[in-house]
């Protein structure tokens, strides 16, 4: 007697919430017309940056690759006549992609970056393949005036060994010795 006075007293329970929302107003966000504002730090597709000079920031190390869990980014690293890497091609799958952000994080350059931009549904998987040439911009994202050859010791355009920016003359191996 007691479980099927409990049993009418659920069902009479959700008969009432139900009877309650059937007079409401319904809440409807009408997509295309109205876009939901994203939370700041939202992060959707990824863009590859350049330097303040105009040059790539990618130096193709591999971090980005090696740090995504879905294995959705690929690259061929190459190396121009004045010591700078940069990628030959860079690729991601953004069918795989998760949008996890551990590619950003990984990157020493700053050259990967997540925008809030999710929008990109297409009914042709291919689509969702991005080359180096879809995913270059032409600012220098979220880091201004980071400049990684400025820091990184490298012999290039910007400076010998010892005359980068917070770097030390390089030591004499052979004076050290005993």
């Amino acid at each position: 007697m007691k479980s099927a006075l409990e049993a009418i007293g659920a069902l009479a329970t959700g008969f009432a919430t139900t009877f309650k929302h059937l007079f409401r107003k319904p809440i409807t966000e009408e997509y295309p017309e109205y876009r939901r504002p994203l939370p700041e730090r939202s992060r959707a597709v990824i863009v590859l940056t350049r330097d303040p000079d105009g040059g790539e920031r990618c130096v193709a190390c591999y971090l980005c690759s090696a740090a995504c869990p879905v294995s959705c980014i690929s690259m061929q690293s190459a190396e121009r006549e004045d010591g700078r890497r940069y990628a030959r091609w860079f690729r991601i799958n953004f069918a795989r992609c998760i949008y996890c952000g551990l590619c950003e994080e990984a990157c020493p350059t700053s050259a990967i970056q997540l925008t809030p931009y999710f929008e990109t549904c297409e009914r042709d998987i291919l689509k969702l393949v991005y080359e180096k040439e879809d995913l270059l911009v032409e600012h220098s994202g979220k880091d201004k005036e980071y400049n990684f050859y400025k820091y990184a010791g490298v012999v290039t355009e910007v400076g010998d060994k010892g005359a980068h920016e917070r770097e030390e003359k390089p030591v004499k191996i052979k004076s050290n010795l005993p």
